[in-house]
Formats: structure tokens, sequence, C-alpha cells
């Protein structure tokens, strides 16, 4: 019987986010100050990953989702991706990408083992990409969606939902679960970092417009992933409409999930400011210690966030860049 690892309130945390880098290739204004971006960064080895998930699967990890900043600036992602399929008890290994560079390495990604991305995208004007992002990549973004598409790589789309987008925006992010084989997923933003300065758009908001624009939203009763989106069907489309709201509409109840940043600091919540130093023990080859610190993370995951208290200690301060988005 293989290993598995529950916390106090019963979850089975099989679920592993990996920030590989803290670098971007964006400065999207709710997520990447630039200095930041330009910082000289000490992260954690392809080996030293491999050597954490190892021990990460023998307590009961069994899916990766690789992440940053930007994942694909870091060299040899690939490489990564089939050396970490390797590892015994892994059983899949995923990506989130803001899609820049994706065209030039989908290949070698499908080639090394990766079937399911998630492609940032919040809106599909240049202008206002350019807004959001410092640069010009819809298009860029965009074809390389329909390369991994054409691999038969399953897709989702996440827009971070401010209260900036307009429904026309809104509307036309929606409108690609209808053309193509996809899905087109609402993140509500999460007052982290930059995203305290800006207001979020509520499900609600969205949900109205969507049903003015195509009918009534449908819930799916079926897992599409490991994350906690809720799904939706609308008639006539290929793929489906979701929502993460962690806010609105917590979900930390089957909360499954531990998150390392790239320096080797493990958290066992986004919000919370607490973790543990594993880069340190295994640096020392103290395996022993690694395997301790990872079960008292277990151990103190909290019930649910706090996002909506106002005076509750140890929250996180870093930027989402910094965390792992």
């Amino acid at each position: 019987m293989s290993k598995c690892m529950k916390d106090t309130f019963g979850r089975n945390i099989d679920y592993l986010r990996i920030s590989i880098t803290q670098r971007c290739n964006l400065a999207c204004t709710y997520c990447m100050p630039k200095e930041i971006s330009e910082e000289k960064e000490d992260v954690l080895t392809y080996d030293e990953i491999i050597e954490l998930v190892e021990i990460f699967a023998q307590s009961g990890i069994r899916k990766i989702k690789l992440t940053g900043g930007e994942p694909l600036v870091r060299k040899n992602v690939s490489v990564l991706v089939k050396n970490l399929l390797k590892v015994k008890g892994i059983e899949e290994v995923t990506l989130t990408t803001n899609g820049i560079l994706l065209d030039a390495q989908v290949e070698d990604l499908y080639a090394a083992g990766i079937r399911h991305i998630n492609v940032s995208l919040d809106t599909l004007d240049e202008e206002i990409y350019h807004r959001i992002t410092g640069q010009y990549g819809v298009s860029r973004v965009w074809k390389g969606i329909l390369h991994a598409l054409s691999l038969g790589m399953h897709i989702k789309i996440n827009v971070v939902a401010v209260k900036e987008r307009t429904r026309k925006e809104i509307i036309e992010l929606v409108n690609l679960a209808k053309e193509y084989p996809l899905h087109v997923r609402f993140i509500e933003l999460m007052p982290i970092g930059m995203g305290k300065q800006q207001k979020r758009l509520e499900e609600e908001v969205v949900r109205s417009w969507i049903k003015d624009a195509y009918g009534e939203l449908k819930e799916v009763h079926k897992s599409l992933g490991n994350g906690p989106c809720s799904y939706y069907a609308l008639e006539g489309f290929q793929g489906y409409i979701g929502f993460i709201s962690a806010l609105s509409h917590e979900f930390c109840a089957n909360c499954s999930r531990l998150r390392l940043t790239a320096d080797g600091f493990l958290k066992p919540c986004l919000q919370y400011s607490y973790g543990c130093d594993l880069k340190e023990p295994l640096k020392k080859h103290d395996v022993e210690e690694v395997r301790h610190r990872i079960a008292n993370m277990v151990y103190h995951k909290p019930k649910s966030h706090a996002f909506l208290s106002e005076d509750h200690k140890d929250k996180e301060t870093k930027p989402m860049s910094k965390i792992g988005g």
C-alpha cells in the first residue's frame, strides 16, 4: 500500500507546487515588481529538486505542479520534467506558464511527459495586455496555446479577475472555450503583495455576464485536475468555464497541497508567512531532518486561510512571485 500524508483535519496531502524561479519575463501589475524580476537568485538546483521530490514521494506526494515566477525562463525545464516523472510514486507533472515562451518549448515539454498546461492570459486585447504585463504578447501566447492543442495537450486558460476587466473582455475570453477544446477559468484576485493594491471582480458579476451572453451555467460534477476549481458547462461549448474563488467561495476544506518556493522554503498554505527551510538539511544530506520538517508542516497546515481577517497574525507579505503562483 502506498504511503499517504494526512493533516490534522483529515485532508490527504498529495499535491506539491514547486516554484523553480522567482524571475519572470513579464511584470504584471498585480504580481511582479520590476526589481524582483532583476534580482539574482539563489534557487534549488534541478538535482536538489529531484532529491526533495524523492523524499516527498516517499511520504505521499503524487502530483507536481511547476510554477514560478515564469518557469519557462529557466533553462532545460523539459529535462527536469523528464526526471521528475522517473521518481517512484510521482504520477503526474503539470505546468503553469504565462505562455510567452511556450511555442518554442512545447514539443520538448510534451516529449518529456507534460500533458496538462495552465496558461495565464487576462485579456485578448494587445494594448490592455501591454498595460497589465509591460509587454505586447497576446499573439505569442496564443501561438503557443494552438501549438499545445495540436499536440493533444489539455489547456486551461487562467484569468485573474480584477475590477478593470470589462464585460467585453470577459466574454471574448469565455468564447475561447466555445471555439476551442480548452477550459477558461476565472481566478479571484487574492490580497497578497501587489494584489492588495487592486480590487477583485466578483464571481457573481462574471457569472451574470456569461449568463446574459450564453445562457445558464450548468455545474460539472467531475474532477478536471488537482486544484479547487468549480467547472460549468455551456450549451454548444467544447470546453468548460471555471471559477477559483478563494475568498468568496472558500475551498480550504478540500486543500491537498503544499508549496515549495524556488529557494527551498516549504509553505503549508499560500496565505501564511510561516513554513520551513528544506534547503539547509538537504545540503547536509540529512534526509531524516527533511522528512521531519515536511511532516511538521503537514501537521501545522491550517484549517483555512484568513484573508478576510484584518488582525490575523502571520499573514504573507511577500509578492506572489516569491511564493510561487
